[in-house]
């Protein structure tokens, strides 16, 4: 956490293709989420957003490519899961998007499966949806 531990953050990955974007499942989980992670101790976003995504998917983010979307925060007191906050960065990416490790499965999701992901997810999605990105 760069933040000095006070709100719980995520550096998340997004990819959007055919107005579809990328999310993930974890095993046990039913929700949706942005691929990516928390940082390790002294890790930058790039450094996080590159070892989060090989572990997952299998994948390699280029650092150099990575735009800043957004910054996402549900606050204290949320039903769901308050505070936090996810940082989303697109990239470009080389191999495969194969699930592993804790990643039960992917998949490519519109602005109407947004039910089926996190609170703090589905505020990403309306800002994809906003910006003409997300069908």
């Amino acid at each position: 956490m760069a933040n000095g531990g006070s709100v719980p953050e995520k550096v998340a990955w997004i990819l959007v293709r055919d107005g579809r974007v990328l999310v993930t499942r974890s095993h046990g989980r039913d929700r949706f989420y942005f691929p990516g992670g928390h940082r390790e101790p002294g890790e930058s976003d790039g450094e996080t957003l590159v070892r989060e995504i090989d572990e997952e998917l299998r994948a390699a983010i280029d650092p150099d490519s990575m735009v800043h979307f957004g910054t996402f925060d549900i606050g204290e007191g949320h039903p769901d899961h308050g505070p936090f906050r996810m940082i989303c960065y697109t990239a470009d990416h080389s191999g495969e998007l194969t699930p592993s490790g804790e990643i039960a499965e992917k998949a490519w999701f519109r602005h109407a499966d947004r039910d089926r992901v996190s609170a703090v997810d589905a505020l990403a999605f309306d800002a994809l949806h906003e910006a003409g990105r997300l069908s």
